[in-house]
Parts: structure tokens; sequence; C-alpha cells
């Protein structure tokens, strides 16, 4: 596999579960190494400046949030572009509506990463808080699982290092930025 892959975790961290695209990222960045060597980006609220990701890549995949009523919270779900697009899109905040026509006006360049959106309903994206609710907590694992299944179905191995970052620790990092987590990320 030559194709050249990026990992954007996207969201808000300030807003309690808007940010699980973020931690995830993170997290995926501090306890897995892949092979080959994927990037890993801290895509944050930035919508549109993220389209460059897009044409400069093989293959994108982007960890968010999206809000849907008809949805359990932690439900997941694995998205193309366009199954995402076609889809009925329920548009809370201001990063979920920046994704969906970021993806739409990229779609009709002549170049697109193979992009796959993975999103995880949250429960609360209101409270100002770096956290998650105990419910999005609760389905941590498996929204982590999900990203890792996808990433190993597009031939990249996925090896667990030996030092592991917790779910705590990775809070902890968005809540305290600092020059020595990266300011976060």
């Amino acid at each position: 596999m030559n194709k050249k892959v990026a990992l954007i975790g996207s969201g808000n961290a300030f807003f309690k579960d808007e940010g699980a695209g973020l931690y995830a990222g993170k997290f995926l960045k501090e306890n897995f190494d892949f092979e080959p060597e994927i990037e890993i980006v801290d895509g944050g609220t930035l919508g549109f400046r993220l389209m460059p990701l897009l044409q400069e890549y093989d293959a994108v995949i982007i960890v968010n949030t999206a809000s849907d009523n008809m949805k359990k919270t932690g439900e997941i779900s694995v998205k193309t572009t366009d199954e995402f697009l076609d889809g009925e899109l329920v548009k809370k905040t201001a990063n979920e509506v920046e994704i969906a026509e970021m993806l739409q006006i990229c779609s009709m360049s002549e170049k697109m990463a193979e992009t796959t959106v993975i999103s995880i309903v949250p429960e609360d994206i209101i409270s100002v808080e770096v956290a998650l609710s105990e419910a999005l907590e609760s389905h941590w694992q498996n929204y982590i699982s999900v990203i890792l299944q996808t990433l190993e179905n597009m031939g990249i191995v996925v090896k667990e290092k030996e030092k592991r970052c917790s779910l705590k620790d990775i809070l902890h990092i968005f809540a305290n930025p600092s020059i020595e987590f990266n300011r976060g990320f």
C-alpha cells in the first residue's frame, strides 16, 4: 500500500462531547504506531482550512461527532463522502456544518481523497468543559476499535505502543495544553 493517508480529529474540545474526534486523534497518536505511517492531524474546528488535506492525501479519515436525534448516544457510523452527504444531516454545531460543506465543495473538485467519516453521536455538546459525558465514555473503546478496524481495512498495520496513554490522560492534556504536550495535540 503506497497510499498517503491522514486521520483528522475534528471537533471542539471546549464543548464536552464535541471534542470526541480530537480526543480520538490524540489517543491514537499516543497509543499506536501505524505501518505505513499515517499523518494524524488536529483538525479542531478548522472546517474549510482542512480542504487542502482532502486534495493532498490519497485517503482521509475524519473522526468527529455527528448529532442525530434518531440515534442513541454513542452510536457510531462509518460513511463514505457520498453516504455522508446523501444522508439527512443534523447540523447542531458550526463544526458539523463546516465539515459537511467542505466535503460538498471538495467532492466537486478534480482531485479529492477517498474520504471516510467516522462519527459518534454525542450526548452533551452544550456544557463548556474539556471532558466526555459518562455515556460517551462508556462507548469510547468501541469508537477507537471502529477507527482502528477502518485503518486495518485500508491495509494499514496497527501496533500498540508499549507505553499507554489513557483517555483520562488525553483529557488532562487538552484541559492543560502546554509546550510539553505540543499544546494539546
